[in-house]
């Protein structure tokens, strides 16, 4: 005989199940019928042109009969989103009925029916298709919400992991999203923590930045990216009576190996690199079960010197990272500017 609780555990899946379907086919149906208010606005209109020829006049006096008669979704900034929506996807119905088109091997262009319209108004302001495309697969894959993906648009997600990967690399990214196939698939570089809400100042001290990640979690491990998964803080390792402490630990699920992560408010130090070394080596040899990969160290830091780095390393590095961590949201040009300082300190004679 089934208990009750299994029996309540069952039915309560299959009506979230249904749940979860019927707001996805309201989802893509709302996107579907606000694509073709577009291609109104574009082809009947302005037919077929870029620029609209009618001003706000128009706009709002539709918007306010539309209002009045179906609700607060038709103001006239949305109608301007919908003819947006339209221009920045052409494909997104294919024939004149407005059915859906499912290519698995187009990412973009189609209409996507896990995306509610509040994504797709987020990704209308992409301009490039390339990072749209990115940003598109990345929503999907890991399930984020609108104000995930406005997030993520804001901290310039694309860029940082785009800026040290070699051309195909990047194409990849906008093909597949982010896959993480090896360590230096799940860093970036810089991480940003404007989520904290902490002034920069000097007077910022490790326990505090710690307390503060900690009391943001789940948007620290949206920052980290899929697959980290947070085990333990302030983790004693002892070696012949000498306490050391690691600030974070991790385990990352894809990669099947544990994270160590160091925090530092100042700049990198050599030290530093040697204390991580000695974290990961510790934690392979004590900590490291069967079916686990080799331990990765990150050390978080608010700046570094790029030949420290390279020559207390070595060549051929792939166990220890150092990042450099943002309290505020980049600009592009910051990260420009980072990326010349990098290609600058690789081409530096060694």
């Amino acid at each position: 005989m089934i208990g009750i609780e299994s029996l309540y555990s069952r039915i309560k899946s299959i009506i979230e199940e249904a749940r979860t379907n019927v707001l996805r086919t309201v989802n893509t149906e709302m996107v579907r019928a606000y694509w073709l208010i577009g291609r109104e606005l574009v082809e009947v209109q302005q037919k077929g042109k870029g620029r609209a020829p009618y001003g706000k006049e128009l706009l709002g006096s539709l918007a306010d009969r539309l209002h009045g008669e179906f609700g607060k979704g038709f103001t006239s900034t949305n109608l301007k989103y919908m003819r947006l929506l339209f221009l920045t996807y052409p494909r997104l119905l294919s024939d004149k009925k407005g059915h859906a088109v499912r290519d698995e091997s187009a990412p973009v262009g189609i209409l996507n029916p896990n995306l509610a319209w509040t994504h797709y108004r987020l990704l209308t302001k992409i301009d490039s298709s390339v990072a749209r495309s990115f940003y598109e697969i990345e929503a999907t894959k890991n399930r984020w919400s609108s104000r995930e993906l406005d997030r993520q648009m804001n901290s310039l997600l694309y860029e940082r992991l785009a800026k040290s990967r070699q051309k195909k690399e990047v194409l990849a990214l906008a093909r597949r999203g982010q896959e993480i196939q090896k360590p230096e698939d799940a860093i970036k570089d810089p991480f940003v923590l404007e989520f904290l809400k902490i002034p920069e100042t000097p007077r910022l001290v490790e326990s505090k930045l710690e307390e503060a990640l900690l009391n943001n979690l789940q948007q620290f491990l949206l920052e980290l990216g899929r697959g980290f998964s947070f085990i333990d803080r302030q983790q004693r390792l002892t070696l012949d009576g000498d306490h050391f402490y690691v600030d974070l630990v991790f385990y990352h699920a894809i990669l099947k190996c544990y994270v160590l992560i160091d925090l530092k408010v100042t700049k990198l130090m050599h030290g530093d690199l040697g204390q991580m070394q000695l974290y990961v080596n510790y934690y392979d040899e004590h900590r490291r079960t069967e079916g686990d990969n080799p331990t990765v160290g990150l050390i978080l830091c608010t700046d570094k010197n790029e030949a420290v780095v390279r020559y207390m390393l070595g060549k051929g590095n792939r166990r220890i990272f150092v990042s450099r961590y943002k309290l505020h949201l980049p600009t592009e040009e910051e990260l420009i500017r980072e990326l010349r300082r990098e290609l600058s300190a690789m081409s530096k004679p060694r």
